[in-house]
């Protein structure tokens, strides 16, 4: 796998998850940023990304919702606005945020603190990173 950082962010409409993968294949959670507005949000994500010196963002996509198109505009427009200069992939996101909260029943209260958000945006990058190492010829996973 590469030593290329990796970081993914979960677009939510509060929140903004972010998880990031800075060497083989250990995905962190990081704090989530709180979205007061677009810009706001959009300012914090690429300060992150800056400070990491992020080489590739993966962003979650929720392409089986039933308001699939409607998020991924938004999210898309998000993303627009990051005005990033590094390569952008988008990874599906189904159940993320589902899977996140079920990870961690029982480890912490579900508060609306961004922890389960930044969790979503971990499972995101491992799945992205399963995907993208399964593209790999010869590769071997877990």
């Amino acid at each position: 796998m590469s030593s290329m950082k990796l970081a993914s962010i979960d677009v939510g409409l509060k929140r903004i998850g972010v998880a990031i993968c800075l060497s083989s294949d250990i995905v962190l959670p990081q704090t989530a940023i709180l979205r007061k507005n677009r810009n706001q949000a959009a300012s914090e994500v690429s300060a992150f990304l800056k400070e990491w010196e992020i080489e590739k963002l993966v962003v979650g996509l929720p392409l089986h919702a039933k308001s699939s198109a409607e998020m991924e505009r938004r999210i898309k427009h998000f993303v627009s606005l990051l005005a990033l200069t590094i390569p952008v992939a988008y990874q599906d996101e189904q159940s993320s945020s589902l899977e996140a909260k079920a990870l961690t029943q029982g480890i912490f209260r579900h508060k609306k603190d961004g922890k389960i958000d930044s969790i979503a945006a971990k499972i995101i990058l491992e799945r992205y990173l399963v995907s993208a190492s399964s593209k790999e010829v010869g590769s071997s996973n877990k």
